[in-house]
């Protein structure tokens, strides 16, 4: 499948819930300034099915916005995996970019030199009992199918998760995007229910699969 997607806010182990009445600053809404976790710092790095290029995720800069705006606009323009129907100004998405620390910056996959995807934690609720939950996006360039570039995303987001101490993470997909439903399903995410008709986008009503990984 040419494009991995997940909708989105715009996405110690085990030790949160068990401490209810303080809040992990991972865990706060992100503040405007980008920060550095060290859970962040690390570089992964896999093989593409090509097998001769290698994928790197890495923290995202200021410097990333021109890549990930055009990844993402053609999803606004063209397809279903992003519920926004206005494409992302440069100063936009720069500004999506600084309002993002710690557990919830931003990281690219990098082939060549090249930001080839994204995602990012969000904070799922505003209320503070859903503090431990957060919620996931992930963008691959539809010009690199079936490279892995969406798992090794994925697998990086969730182990930013669970070192950061939050319980769940939840996606939520249109029903129509078979390839990310696999990808979170293979990723451990089950499927918890469907929002019927909640969205509406080139003339059409959308549902939404509700997915979630308890960590």
């Amino acid at each position: 499948t040419p494009f991995v997607a997940v909708p989105g806010h715009p996405s110690g182990r085990g030790t949160a819930a068990d401490q209810p009445t303080s809040v992990p600053a991972a865990k706060r809404q992100p503040p405007r300034t980008s920060g550095l976790s060290a859970v962040l710092c690390v570089v992964v790095s896999m093989q593409r099915s090509a097998g001769s290029n290698a994928a790197s995720v890495r923290l995202a800069t200021i410097d990333d916005a021109p890549a990930i705006m055009a990844i993402y606009n053609v999803e606004v323009e063209k397809h279903l995996s992003t519920f926004d129907l206005v494409p992302r100004t440069i100063d936009g998405q720069r500004e999506w970019l600084a309002q993002r620390s710690g557990a919830f910056s931003a990281v690219v996959a990098v082939v060549d030199d090249t930001v080839v995807g994204f995602a990012s934690l969000s904070p799922y609720k505003e209320r503070a009992a859903y503090r431990t939950t957060v919620e996931d996006s992930v963008y691959v360039s539809r010009e690199h199918p079936r490279s892995g570039i969406g798992r090794i995303l994925m697998d990086h987001v969730i182990g930013i998760a669970r070192d950061s101490g939050f319980h769940t993470i939840i996606a939520r997909i249109e029903t129509s995007g078979a390839a990310s439903r696999a990808l979170h399903e293979a990723c451990g995410f089950e499927l918890v229910g469907i929002e019927r008709e909640v969205g509406r986008k080139f003339n059409r009503w959308l549902d939404v699969a509700v997915m979630q990984l308890l960590l």
